[in-house]
């Protein structure tokens, strides 16, 4: 017999997986079709012996790797890829020392899509002594990312095609 911390634990993994996998709403075609990546089955915590399909992130995979591609020059700080999610660590041009930027980067969705995508664009400026102060961000560089990260995003997915 199970010992009912054992079972309580398989009971909350499966809690966690089971809605993941039920909430994207795709078979398991289209999701490799429109992300690029998947993952093998894995057998159901459940029993049954039915077999829990697993996506390999949770969001477009082109959108993804062409996010990493697009800001690799600045350090990473998070990156969530079942979450769709890419933070940076404050980066400054040499050649600008007086300002640095930070990016936070959203994946929304399975799908190639431009509303799949959002990029929030941090700023600070150096003072007179040397510190850092908040400073507004040009809504144009978001916009200038994220068609960076489109367009590498279709340069990786008909460079799969023709392959």
């Amino acid at each position: 017999m199970f010992d009912r911390r054992i079972l309580g634990a398989v009971l909350a993994a499966s809690v966690l997986v089971l809605p993941a996998c039920a909430s994207r709403g795709n078979d398991a075609a289209s999701s490799e079709q429109s992300s690029g990546f998947r993952l093998p089955s894995i057998p159901n915590p459940l029993g049954g012996g039915n077999e829990i399909s697993v996506e390999g992130i949770g969001v477009n995979g082109y959108l993804w790797r062409a996010s990493l591609d697009t800001i690799s020059f600045m350090p990473l700080a998070e990156v969530d890829p079942f979450g769709g999610v890419i933070i940076t660590d404050w980066y400054a041009n040499p050649q600008m020392t007086n300002e640095r930027f930070k990016l936070t980067v959203y994946i929304l969705d399975t799908r190639l899509r431009a509303d799949a995508l959002a990029v929030n664009v941090f700023r600070q400026v150096r003072d007179e002594n040397g510190g850092w102060i908040d400073a507004v961000a040009s809504t144009e560089t978001a916009y200038e990312i994220e068609n960076a990260i489109l367009t590498r995003a279709r340069q990786l997915r008909i460079s799969q095609l023709e392959d």
